[in-house]
């Protein structure tokens, strides 16, 4: 369920009044305008990069695919995608 917020408690009250002229006693969405990327604000998307550059190093210090998919609970196919993926952009 959508917690709605009151105007009163968020805008100053010449804004309102000007909000007012265009749309009055109906809801009114205001969308956010700055999103940030998927996992940017919760760490997830750093904490996954870092992860990968583990699999990565392990993949090229001998650790083979089907052992790095069962030590990280993923697919082969993915842990194979994760290789070739840092293996086509070391940074």
């Amino acid at each position: 369920m959508k917690r709605y917020k009151n105007a009163r408690d968020i805008l100053p009250e010449s804004l309102i009044q000007e909000i007012q002229k265009y749309v009055r006693g109906q809801h009114l969405y205001i969308p956010q305008t700055e999103r940030k990327g998927w996992g940017a604000h919760s760490g997830t998307r750093d904490e996954m990069a870092r992860r990968n550059k583990d699999i990565y190093q392990k993949y090229m210090d001998g650790v083979g695919i089907s052992e790095l998919s069962r030590i990280y609970h993923l697919s082969e196919e993915r842990i194979r995608g994760i290789v070739y993926e840092n293996h086509a952009n070391p940074e």
